[in-house]
């Protein structure tokens, strides 16, 4: 399917259109790119300027269709851009990733005789309450503290948990929670548990959690597998998902950024884009250095490779013993516009490596650690520690499909024309 419409989109705009059809592909990236500049002044500047952004973004994109519709060709150019998609999306399907990460598995755990679970009700919109995790846990045995009701934070209860005999911590609530947690359990060297209770639960997700059913993950204290996984540290905090510098990073620390996140960001954003004067941050990992950055992410393990870099999404796995860091450099309007070519633009750099310093010019660098915002003493050493973590999973969980980085059309060539049984020999799992 995926190389049918791939044929499809190229030969549909030809038989409309003939060699012209080129034309109108460049008039096409040019109305993207000129929308990208329009981003770019929106989002970098104020005033006038701004307002020019807001009217670039609308009027590129409207003038590149009324053009296609006034030479007979929007129907045929929708069709193709259709196709193009089915393509993509098929190529994706073909050469998935499998279902859970690939990080391996223990015998089945022995169960807890002391299981501990600390819960914020307030997470995920009231997570705890709809699903009622509080009585569910205690029919399972656990010990439920409620985060919040005596004023203590998350890693002094957990502490005072280890000195009373917990032998397993668990968290529902948001991933900012679970990290504080598990730092915890990975320096005591015990097993712990995710609930996914949160907003968005990504360390959840890339477990093969499921998250829409936060009770079940509540199966792991009688019939559980262990899994070792690394955590992150950026200075001495941990993160089980990313740790982000720069501009993510200040606009979130603004004290009305959780009231008026769109009107904050707004605000704040030209500023920290461009003015001379705005701190700018610089990076070592290894024989890489990068100078200049706007915005760094360090991830526990690399995400996946996606068309929009500056949103990483999933982890294939949890136990490469890598971090995974994204660098974005934006001066001026023609990098804005470079950024739809992705990871070959020049403004991004991704990497791997085990360890990443972060420096700036001043002596604290705001950051994000996941999700939750800190003063970082500069420079930031990341980190990573492999297999630093147990953690408890039910044996049966669902897993989640991973989404492919891209279309890899080699492979997918090779998928569709090889043996019949190729495909099956390439997926089949490993012990």
């Amino acid at each position: 399917m995926a190389l049918l419409a791939l044929v499809a989109s190229v030969l549909i705009p030809l038989v409309a259109a003939g060699l012209r059809s080129v034309l109108w592909v460049l008039v096409g990236i040019a109305g993207l790119a000129l929308a990208a500049v329009g981003v770019w002044w929106t989002l970098a500047h104020t005033g006038v300027v701004r307002m020019a952004g807001v009217v670039l973004c609308v009027a590129a994109p409207v003038a590149v269709l009324a053009l296609y519709a006034a030479f007979g060709i929007l129907g045929p150019a929708i069709l193709s851009m259709v196709l193009w998609i089915l393509a993509t999306a098929a190529a994706r399907v073909a050469t998935a990733p499998g279902h859970i990460p690939s990080v391996g598995e223990r015998e089945p755990a022995e169960a807890p005789h002391h299981p501990w679970i600390l819960m914020n009700p307030r997470s995920g919109g009231g997570k705890v309450g709809r699903f009622q995790l509080v009585d569910k846990a205690r029919a399972a045995g656990a010990r439920v503290v409620l985060l919040g009701a005596g004023g203590q934070g998350p890693a002094e209860l957990a502490r005072q948990a280890v000195a009373e005999g917990a032998d397993l911590l668990a968290v529902a609530g948001g991933d900012g929670t679970q990290a504080l947690v598990a730092e915890v359990a990975a320096r005591h060297d015990l097993p712990f548990l995710v609930v996914p209770a949160g907003t968005r639960n990504h360390f959840a997700l890339d477990l093969g959690l499921d998250r829409d059913d936060p009770a079940a993950a509540l199966d792991a204290l009688a019939d559980g597998v262990e899994l070792r996984v690394d955590l992150g540290f950026a200075a001495d905090r941990v993160f089980v998902n990313n740790a982000s510098f720069g501009t993510y990073a200040a606009v979130v620390g603004e004290s009305d950024y959780r009231d008026e996140k769109v009107h904050t960001t707004l605000r704040t954003l030209p500023g920290l884009l461009t003015d001379p004067d705005a701190p700018r941050l610089r990076l070592r990992a290894g024989d890489v250095r990068a100078e200049g950055l706007q915005a760094l992410l360090v991830s526990n393990n690399p995400y996946l490779r996606a068309v929009d870099s500056t949103r990483p999404g999933r982890r294939e796995r949890l136990d490469s013993g890598l971090l995974g860091v994204l660098c974005v450099r934006v001066d001026n309007t023609a990098q804005a516009a470079g950024m739809l070519r992705g990871t070959r633009s020049a403004s991004l750099l991704r990497l791997t490596t085990r360890e990443a310093v972060v420096e700036a010019d001043t002596d604290t660098v705001p950051a994000g650690i996941d999700g939750e915002h800190v003063l970082l003493p500069a420079p930031v050493v990341c980190r990573i520690a492999p297999g630093a973590l147990r953690i408890r999973v039910p044996r049966d969980r669902p897993g989640t499909p991973l989404r492919s980085s891209g279309a890899d059309w080699r492979r997918v060539t090779r998928l569709a024309l090889g043996p019949p049984d190729a495909g099956r020999r390439r997926s089949r799992p490993t012990a």
